[in-house]
């Protein structure tokens, strides 16, 4: 109410401007309908600027700032080249509407080209560009990420959108007791990504009010910082590559981790439950692994050696498959 009753004052003062001070030599009435619309495009203009982005606002700022510049340079050298005053003077106010408004549209769809940095690793050498890793909710809760980092076979800038970190927090304050811990482990995953020396953890104030679902913000987060997605999502994994983002799934990495088997290889392996059918027995390996085991059922509980008969990939991991032989440890 607040805000609407300031906007109507905004209004109010232009048109009171206009009317004891009208523009353009007009009469005051037409002053005053002048400033109303005035009065209206500012309010309606900063309607719109209040859903941008600070770094949108400024990149377009610096952006026209720069079309300005150069507009009016380019039309004075014009202006001393061409014969009448006429043909100089459109030249000149051809290139201060262009460019100015050229300028302003790369603020708004590249800002990263008007931005400092850009400035700076235009010049450095192509080994040295930072490399962007966005993390999502599931990743940081899955905590994998950290052993990995710590390990040194991810280095560089890890970045965590702030609406990423509104979601973690969010779990971390449900009342379900299981969201409630998976939630502050995802913070003291945080923690621990914090204190590794390998990595540097951002906090990207980077936020796209338009898009509400918090995949799509990390999918334009990434187009913008031209970085790959950490994620354990599957959905999120494919709709991702669909749009050309490079992902980083610790799920695919930990299966082309496991251990290779081959059919008639021998394994040890514990018996922990009986199987869907007949005579089954199930184990795990110490990766998670599922094993398969006929003729196992009546040893579960003890440890066995198996022979592989076949292995199965899924989207899910390995599935292995074997035949208890007999013989007991």
């Amino acid at each position: 109410m607040g805000l609407i009753l300031f906007r109507l004052i905004i209004i109010a003062l232009v048109l009171v401007a206009g009317y004891f001070y009208p523009p353009f030599a007009l009469s005051r009435t037409a002053g005053a309908a002048v400033g109303l619309l005035l009065g209206v495009l500012i309010v309606l203009l900063e309607a719109r600027v209040r859903k941008a982005q600070f770094r949108i606002i400024w990149t377009a700022s610096i952006g026209t700032l720069l079309g300005v510049l150069a507009g009016w340079l380019l039309g004075s050298i014009y202006h001393t080249v061409v014969r009448t005053s006429e043909m100089a003077a459109f030249i000149r106010i051809f290139f201060l509407i262009a460019f100015p408004y050229i300028g302003f549209l790369l603020g708004i769809k590249k800002p990263e080209w008007l931005e400092p940095g850009f400035f700076t690793n235009f010049f450095r050498s192509q080994g040295t560009e930072k490399t962007y890793k966005l993390l999502d909710t599931s990743v940081i809760i899955d905590g994998r990420i950290a052993e990995v980092c710590s390990t040194g076979f991810v280095e560089g800038h890890l970045v965590v959108p702030q609406f990423v970190l509104k979601e973690l927090q969010l779990v971390a304050d449900s009342p379900d007791p299981l969201k409630r811990q998976r939630g502050r482990r995802g913070l003291e995953v945080l923690d621990r990504l914090q204190k590794i020396s390998r990595v540097k953890v951002v906090i990207s104030d980077l936020d796209f009010p338009d898009t509400r679902d918090v995949d799509s913000k990390l999918i334009e987060c990434a187009k913008v910082l031209k970085a790959k997605i950490v994620t354990n999502d599957f959905n999120l994994n494919k709709v991702a590559k669909l749009q050309g983002i490079e992902v980083l799934n610790i799920n695919e990495l930990a299966n082309a981790l496991r251990p290779v088997v081959l059919p008639g290889e021998t394994m040890r392996v514990f018996i922990l439950k009986e199987g869907k059918e007949k005579d089954q027995g199930v184990a795990y390996l110490d990766d998670g692994t599922m094993v398969v085991v006929d003729n196992a059922r009546r040893m579960i509980g003890q440890t066995v050696d198996i022979t592989v008969t076949s292995v199965l990939q899924t989207t899910v991991g390995k599935m292995i498959f074997g035949r208890y032989n007999g013989e007991l440890h």
